[in-house]
């Protein structure tokens, strides 16, 4: 969609969302994102009273982007364990390569507690009771199911995390870094089936 075909309240998001992803919560001002969008801020203020305000409904659409696409994966009961795994992967994948600066943001915003996460997305409800939980516990009974999920999590967003660290070093330009995450693709589901069928 071209830019003179948004709404204001799209415009203000789009602007907001660039940023917060930026600055963070605490270093954007209004005036900003008012000047990001190409508007003044009185009309900023108009849709949205308050910079909080403003911030939460970026955090809602940066949340339900990063765990969104997986959820209804993971809850599937008519696809299995190993199919999951594969489909979380390129999903996953995909969503952190269109997006590499939103673990950096998320997980920066939710640490400084600038947003109630749990109300946005309720994740724990969603997980604790999802199929893959119940697939992974009947699989491996004597291990605790997170470990697995947070091993998978791990391997796919920390080369996210880490990409500024090896930009700095030099051991990765951005073609060599996509090559390594497309790599990783593939790499990732097969470590995790490994570990469940061991």
């Amino acid at each position: 969609m071209k830019a003179e075909e948004l709404s204001t309240e799209d415009k203000i998001l789009l602007a907001a969302s660039k940023v917060f992803t930026e600055k963070g919560f605490s270093g954007t001002r209004t005036r900003d994102i008012a000047e990001e969008a190409g508007l003044n801020l009185a009309l900023l203020n108009y849709y949205f009273r308050t910079k909080e305000k403003l911030f939460e409904q970026v955090m809602k659409v940066k949340i339900v982007l990063l765990f969104g696409k997986i959820i209804p994966i993971i809850t599937n009961d008519k696809t299995s364990l190993d199919e999951k795994i594969d489909l979380a992967s390129v999903k996953y994948f995909e969503i952190l390569s269109e997006n590499p600066n939103l673990p950096i943001f998320v997980l920066s915003e939710i640490q400084k507690k600038t947003s109630d996460v749990k109300s946005l997305l309720p994740i724990d409800t969603l997980l604790k009771n999802s199929f893959i939980i119940k697939q992974i516990q009947e699989r491996k009974p004597e291990i605790n199911p997170f470990h697995f999920l947070l091993n998978f999590l791990s391997m796919t967003v920390f080369p996210f995390l880490g990409k500024p660290i090896l930009q700095s070093f030099d051991l990765m330009d951005d073609d060599e870094f996509q090559k390594f995450v497309e790599e990783r693709k593939t790499m990732v589901p097969m470590w995790i089936k490994m570990m469940l069928n061991n």
